[in-house]
């Protein structure tokens, strides 16, 4: 019988395949969805997010006259004081005249189930 390794909460780590700051429980990369636990029986973290408690999309159009306008999105977590936990630059670049970009910012929450086996 082999014991199946938990890492703490909110522990992370570096998706071997893209790179990205991950959960270390997740068994499925949220950034580019490639599979990165072999335990086929793990039921204590669902793959899809137990709820979603925030989700904004909105969208940004250049009118078309005048010249590109460049554009930033940034990131920041903040602790129940206020301090700031994290802050990242998720992408930047240039929207030419009437072009438009949309952008999704989602929280996902994914909490531990119980074992059906």
């Amino acid at each position: 019988m082999t014991a199946t390794w938990r890492s703490p909460p909110g522990e992370t780590r570096t998706c071997p395949h893209c790179e990205a700051k991950i959960l270390s429980s997740a068994p499925i990369c949220p950034a580019c969805h490639r599979h990165l636990h072999f335990d086929a029986v793990r039921t204590d973290r669902p793959v899809a997010p137990t709820l979603c408690p925030l989700h904004v999309e909105g969208t940004i159009q250049h009118p078309g006259t005048g010249e590109p306008w460049e554009y930033a999105i940034v990131v920041q977590i903040h602790d129940d004081q206020g301090e700031t936990i994290s802050r990242h630059v998720m992408g930047a670049g240039a929207l030419p005249p009437v072009a438009s970009r949309t952008f999704t910012v989602r929280v996902e929450v994914f909490a531990p189930q119980k074992s059906a086996v």
